[in-house]
């Protein structure tokens, strides 16, 4: 069942890039969304057959693969990967319903966001490490070329900046992955197999900082964050929208996955660390959004603040508050994802995202009324406001975080407040006073432009009123893998058989 997840936007690659028939722009596109909607409809199927009480993997396949290497083709699901899936296929539907539908090269476009999806899938799915670390692997060619091809003027120097990045990334992963199997006795790359309890402390240390390090790059956070604000800016609206939504989640969940499931005792020992890490990526990256004058590039400094606090709540590493890390997930996703989304819009009618230049775009007649009220509950969700999905992912890693580190936490809580000044500031600006000379007479915004920000605002507000609708999916998981131990717990977790 999870295969089909993988092997069809695979599928429709191959199928929309290699057809010898010839395939117009838009039937490239309506493959592509086909994929991806069969794939959406797949993920709501699992998760309805989703056992919440079941606290193993679900749904494993295992299939012999390369045996001198160790390396099966081994994948399961469970309640921090089944929240990310869904997502995933949600993100990367609205990614291609959003795209120019007079795209160049459209069939290449089309093929790489569908490998961009199945790398994606594969490593949320992997139970084996090396299987994950090909598929980590995987995704960074796609997007690389996504950048590279269609970016902005400066899309060449953001794109190489983001490979040399993620490739230091991805030689850490696979150097760490290696240490722990050598150095655990391991047969193979199986996460099942490995028993990290008879590695020492200071072995567990150094392979934690190289995991940390790698997947701290791609969160990214402080000081590890320089590629995204050029990759943000220099993207296309829909690569965004996977970037900031979903490719960041794949350095907090291999953080999670890796480093604190597999290495519990030097987790312990470097949480107090960890924790003013989070601290400095807080303040650091919404300092930062503060100064900017590019909306989109502002929206890209807020993410890394942001996922400051997935790293609080990673290192508390309660039950609850590994719960709220997998909420700020979810949440930051779909903020960021409609952030991303009206900035796209505000640029492509304004022909700017210069807050100097801007201003007025909520003027019920002659500017963006319905994009500014959007843009409204977007900021208002980022900010934490009561009511919304970011209220509640906050309030959780807050709240479970105190308890361990304290004055962390109300440092961190300041990172709230600055969220509202920045984009209190994009908004007075962008939005409020008189329309500006440089953007009266705007060009229509069609419905078909609407459509996917007012889907993911409905969400945000579905969330935030009913959070139990997402929190039952990862509750069991996240109370069943933690043993307590003071003042930090330790992990346990049962993988398959």
């Amino acid at each position: 069942m999870l295969s089909i997840l993988i092997f069809l936007p695979l599928f429709g690659a191959v199928l929309i890039g290699f057809s010898p028939f010839g395939i117009t722009p838009k039937t490239s596109r309506t493959v592509a969304l086909s994929c991806c909607a069969i794939s959406f409809l797949w993920t709501l199927v699992l998760a309805s057959q989703f056992n919440l009480n079941e606290v193993n993997q679900q749904f494993g396949e295992f299939i012999p693969w390369i045996d001198a290497l160790g390396l099966n083709y081994q994948i399961g699901i469970d309640g921090l990967s089944l929240p990310l899936l869904i997502l995933n296929a949600l993100l990367t539907g609205i990614a291609v319903y959003s795209s120019d539908k007079s795209i160049s090269r459209s069939r290449l476009y089309y093929s790489l966001l569908l490998l961009l999806n199945a790398g994606v899938v594969g490593a949320f799915l992997s139970q084996d490490l090396l299987l994950f670390f090909l598929f980590y692997e995987l995704e960074l060619i796609p997007l690389y070329l996504l950048i590279a091809i269609w970016g902005g003027e400066r899309r060449g120097y953001a794109a190489t900046k983001f490979l040399i990045y993620t490739a230091v990334s991805g030689i850490l992963v696979l150097a760490s992955f290696l240490g722990l199997v050598w150095l655990s006795g391991a047969p193979s790359f199986a996460i099942e197999s490995l028993e990290t309890s008879s590695i020492g402390l200071s072995s567990q240390i150094l392979l934690l900082l190289g995991i940390l390090i790698a997947f701290g790059i791609k969160m990214p956070l402080v000081p590890l964050h320089t590629w995204l604000p050029d990759a943000h800016v220099e993207a296309s609206t829909p690569i965004s929208v996977l970037l900031a939504g979903v490719l960041l989640k794949l350095g907090t969940y291999g953080i999670l996955r890796f480093g604190m499931y597999l290495l519990p005792d030097a987790w312990t020992y470097l949480a107090p660390g960890l924790a003013i890490w989070a601290v400095v990526s807080v303040l650091y990256g919404a300092s930062c959004a503060i100064a900017q004058k590019d909306m989109k590039k502002m929206v890209a400094y807020s993410s890394v603040a942001h996922m400051g606090y997935i790293l609080l709540g990673a290192a508390a590493a309660t039950p609850l508050s590994i719960l709220g890390t997998v909420m700020q997930m979810v949440s930051h996703g779909l903020i960021s994802a409609l952030l991303f989304l009206l900035v796209g819009i505000v640029y492509k009618k304004a022909g700017s995202r210069n807050l100097d230049v801007i201003q007025g775009l909520l003027n019920p007649e002659r500017g963006l009324p319905l994009i500014g009220s959007l843009m409204v509950l977007g900021v208002m969700a980022s900010a934490g406001i009561p009511g919304m999905i970011g209220f509640i992912a906050e309030f959780i890693v807050f709240r479970a975080s105190f308890e361990v580190f304290p004055v962390q936490t109300l440092l961190c809580m300041i990172g709230t407040g600055l969220t509202a000044v920045y984009f209190l500031i994009l908004m007075s600006k962008a939005f409020f006073g008189r329309l500006s000379e440089q953007v009266t007479n705007l060009p229509r915004v069609y419905w078909s432009d609407r459509i996917p920000a007012i889907v993911l605002a409905v969400l945000i507000v579905i969330f935030g009123i009913q959070p139990n609708w997402l929190v039952r999916w990862t509750e069991t998981t996240t109370n069943t893998m933690m043993s307590v131990q003071n003042p930090i717990v330790k992990v346990s977790f049962n993988f398959l058989p």
